[in-house]
C-alpha cells in the first residue's frame, strides 16, 4: 500500500465520526420536526373547530335576535349555519385528544341538542310575545352556555399548544447539548484515532531521519531498516544505497581528496589573516578563525546576518571586492595603504588590513565564487610611517644647508665674489641647476610627507579662475618660450569663483604645465583651459551661475600616453617607460594629493600621438552673502 493510500486511511476514523454524527443529527431533527407535527396535527383541528362553531353559533343567533326584533327580512337562513355547527361539532368529537377535552365535548354536544330543540320553539312561534319569553327565558341562557363550552374546548387546546411547543423548545434545547456533546465526543475520538494511525504510519520516517542524523555526523555505518513497500520504504532503500555508495568512496582512493580538502581547509583556519570564501550569488560560504576573531564575523549565521557584529567598514570593503571579482574584472590587489581597512582590536588596538581578493573558476572556466583576504599589514604600515618620518627629517634638514649652498652659488655665478674663469663659470653653473633641481626634490619629499601625514593645511580663500590661470602661465612663459612653445589660455566668461588655497593650486598648474613642457615638441601650443562643472542631473544645466565645480585643463600636442600607464600616472615615482631622464616621479601624485585635498578629482585623457589633456576640479566658491 502506498503512503498516500495509507494517510487516507488514518483519516478514515475522523470520517466515520463525521458519517455517524451526521445521521445522528439528522435523526434527532427529525423527531424535532414530528413533534412539532403532531402539536398541529393534534390541537390545531379543535382550535379550528371551536372557532367556526363559534361563529356558526353567533350568525344563528343573530337570526334569532333579528326575528326578536321583528325584522324577519333582515333575518338569515340558519339550516346552513346549524349544519355547519352540526360538522364541525362531529369533526371536534372525533379529535378528542386533551385530559378533560371529551367531558366538555359530551357537554358541548348536550348543550347544542337543548339548543336546537329550543331554537325550534322559538321558530314555531307565531307571536312576537311568546317568542320574547322563548328567548329571553330559555334561548338565551342556552346561548351563553353553548359558547361557554366552546370557549372551554378552545382554552383546552390552546394552552395544550402552548405547553406542547414549551415541551418542544426544552427538549429541542436537550437535542442540541447532546448534538454538542456527540460533536465533541466524536471529533475527540476521530482524532485521536486518526494522530495514533498517523504516527504509527510515520514511524518508519522517524527511522529514516534518524539514520540519517547519524550519518551527517560521521557515523557511516548508519542504516535505515525499513520495511514494506511505500515511499517511506523507497526512500530508506535509496538512502542506504547512498551510503553505501559513500561508504565505499571514502574508503577508495578518492578519498585522498577529501583528506587534501581537508588539510586545505586547516591551512586556511592556521592563516594569522582573516580569509572570507564567497559563493557566485556572493554569499559568504566560509571563514577562518581569523575573520571570526578579528572581523566579528559568524558564518554559521544565515545571509546580511553574517556582518551583524562586523565593523561597518569591513562590510563596505568586502562588498566592494565581491563586486570587484564577481563582476568579472579578475583579482584585486590593493595599490597602497590608502586602501587599507582599519578595525579595532582589543587589546592589541588599531589593525591595518589590505584587503586582496581572487576568483575561484569553475572546470568551464566561469567564476564561481571569490576568496578574499585581508592581510594585516599592520607592521608594515608603521615601518612606511616611520619611512615618512625619516623622509621628512632628512629632507627638511637638507633644507638649511642646500639654501646656504645655492646663495653661495649664485653669488659665485652673479660675480659678487670676484671674476671668474670660463671653465669655473661652467662648474659653477653646472652646480647651481643640480642645487635647484636638487632643491625641487627636497620641496617635493616636504609635500609628499605632509600628503601622506595629513598635515597639509590650505588657507581657502575666494579667487577667479582668471588669475589662477594667469599666474600660473607668467611662471612658466619664459620656459615656454626658450622652449620654442607658445602657452595660451582659453576661458569663458562668467566663470564663478573657486574656494581654494591659490599657493598649493600653484604647484598643481607647475607640475601639469611642467610636464607638458617638457614633452611637448618645439612649435605646438599648451592650451591651459577652465570652464564650469555642472551635476549631470541638472534640468538647466546651460546656466553656468549653477556649476558647482570648476575645470581646469592643461593640453599638449606631445606624443600621447599609452593607455596601459594611465592608472600608474598618479602613483608614487612611477615613470612612464622611455620619458626623458630627470624628475623624481613624485610631481603627479603630489597634484593629486592637493585635488584631493581640496575635494577635487584630477585625471588623464590620452591617446599615443595625440597629445595628453591633463584635468583637474577644485569646489566653485558660495555664493557671497549680501
Amino acid at each position: 500500500m502506498s503512503l498516500k493510500a495509507k494517510l487516507l486511511l488514518a483519516q478514515a476514523p475522523l470520517a466515520l465520526a463525521l458519517g455517524l454524527l451526521g445521521i445522528f443529527s439528522g435523526a434527532v431533527t427529525t423527531r424535532l420536526g414530528r413533534e412539532a407535527q403532531l402539536v398541529l396535527a393534534n390541537n390545531y383541528r379543535s382550535v379550528i373547530a371551536a372557532e367556526r362553531m363559534k361563529e356558526a353559533l353567533q350568525r344563528i343567533n343573530g337570526a334569532a335576535l333579528f326575528r326578536l326584533a321583528g325584522r324577519e327580512s333582515a333575518a338569515a337562513d340558519t339550516a346552513a349555519e346549524r349544519a355547519r355547527f352540526e360538522h364541525e361539532l362531529s369533526a371536534q368529537e372525533g379529535n378528542v385528544t386533551e385530559k378533560g377535552e371529551g367531558d366538555v365535548t359530551r357537554k358541548l354536544r348536550v348543550l347544542w341538542t337543548d339548543y336546537g330543540a329550543v331554537l325550534a320553539e322559538f321558530d314555531g312561534a307565531a307571536e312576537p310575545r311568546q317568542r320574547n319569553a322563548v328567548y329571553f327565558s330559555r334561548l338565551g341562557p342556552a346561548f351563553k352556555l353553548l359558547n361557554e363550552a366552546e370557549d372551554q374546548v378552545l382554552a383546552i387546546n390552546q394552552d395544550a399548544m402552548v405547553r406542547k411547543a414549551d415541551q418542544s423548545a426544552r427538549r429541542a434545547v436537550d437535542f442540541e447539548h447532546l448534538v454538542v456533546v456527540a460533536v465533541l465526543l466524536a471529533l475527540a475520538l476521530g482524532v485521536l484515532a486518526s494522530v495514533w494511525l498517523t504516527t504509527r504510519l510515520l514511524r518508519p520516517l522517524g527511522v529514516v531521519t534518524a539514520a540519517v542524523r547519524r550519518f551527517g555526523e560521521s557515523d557511516l555505518k548508519a542504516r535505515a531498516v525499513v520495511r514494506g513497500k511505500d515511499e517511506i520504504a523507497a526512500v530508506a532503500a535509496e538512502f542506504n544505497r547512498m551510503a553505501d555508495g559513500l561508504e565505499r568512496y571514502r574508503k577508495s582512493s578518492l578519498g585522498e581528496l577529501l583528506q587534501a580538502q581537508q588539510g586545505a581547509q586547516a591551512a586556511i583556519e592556521s592563516l594569522p589573516d582573516p580569509v572570507l570564501l564567497l559563493d557566485a550569488n556572493g554569499a559568504v560560504t566560509g571563514a577562518n578563525l581569523a575573520a571570526t576573531r578579528l572581523l566579528g564575523v559568524d558564518a554559521d549565521r544565515p545571509g546580511p546576518e553574517i556582518f551583524a557584529n562586523a565593523d561597518p567598514v569591513v562590510r563596505a570593503a568586502v562588498e566592494r571586492l565581491r563586486a570587484h571579482v564577481l563582476g568579472g574584472k579578475g583579482p584585486y590587489i590593493p595599490k597602497g595603504f590608502e586602501e587599507a581597512v582599519r578595525i579595532s582590536t582589543a587589546p592589541e588596538g588599531e589593525r591595518i588590513l589590505l584587503p586582496r581578493a581572487a576568483p575561484i573558476y569553475s572546470e568551464g572556466g566561469s567564476v564561481t565564487g571569490a576568496a578574499i583576504v585581508l592581510q594585516d599589514s599592520t607592521r608594515l604600515f608603521r615601518f612606511d610611517e616611520l619611512k615618512n618620518d625619516l623622509v621628512a627629517t632628512v629632507a627638511h634638514e637638507f633644507r638649511t644647508p642646500l639654501t646656504s649652498l645655492r646663495m653661495a652659488l649664485h653669488l659665485c655665478t652673479d660675480g659678487v665674489v670676484g671674476p671668474l674663469t670660463e671653465k669655473q663659470a661652467d662648474l659653477l653653473f653646472a652646480a647651481r641647476d643640480d642645487c635647484e633641481r636638487l632643491q625641487v626634490i627636497v620641496d617635493e619629499l616636504l609635500n609628499l610627507s605632509r600628503l601622506e601625514s595629513g598635515q597639509i593645511d590650505l588657507h581657502r580663500r575666494r579667487v577667479e579662475p582668471e588669475t589662477l590661470v594667469g599666474n600660473a602661465l607668467d611662471v612658466h612663459r619664459a620656459a615656454a618660450e626658450q622652449a620654442g612653445l607658445t602657452l595660451a589660455a582659453e576661458i569663458p566668461p562668467g566663470l564663478p569663483d573657486v574656494f581654494v588655497d591659490p599657493d598649493r593650486l600653484q604647484l598643481v598648474f607647475t607640475n601639469l604645465i611642467g610636464n607638458a613642457l617638457r614633452f611637448a615638441p618645439a612649435g605646438t601650443r599648451v592650451v591651459v583651459r577652465a570652464r564650469p562643472e555642472r551635476p549631470a542631473e541638472s534640468p538647466r544645466a546651460h546656466k553656468i551661475a549653477e556649476a558647482t565645480a570648476v575645470r581646469f585643463e592643461v593640453q599638449d600636442q606631445g606624443p600621447g600616453i599609452p593607455k596601459a600607464h594611465q592608472q600608474e600616472l598618479f602613483e608614487k615615482f612611477f615613470r612612464v617607460p622611455g620619458s626623458p631622464a630627470g624628475g623624481s616621479g613624485l610631481g603627479l601624485f603630489i597634484a593629486k594629493g592637493l585635488v584631493q585635498a581640496h575635494g577635487g578629482a584630477i585625471g588623464v585623457e590620452s591617446a599615443p600621438g595625440e597629445g595628453a589633456r591633463f584635468w583637474f576640479t577644485v569646489p566653485a566658491a558660495p555664493p557671497p552673502s549680501t
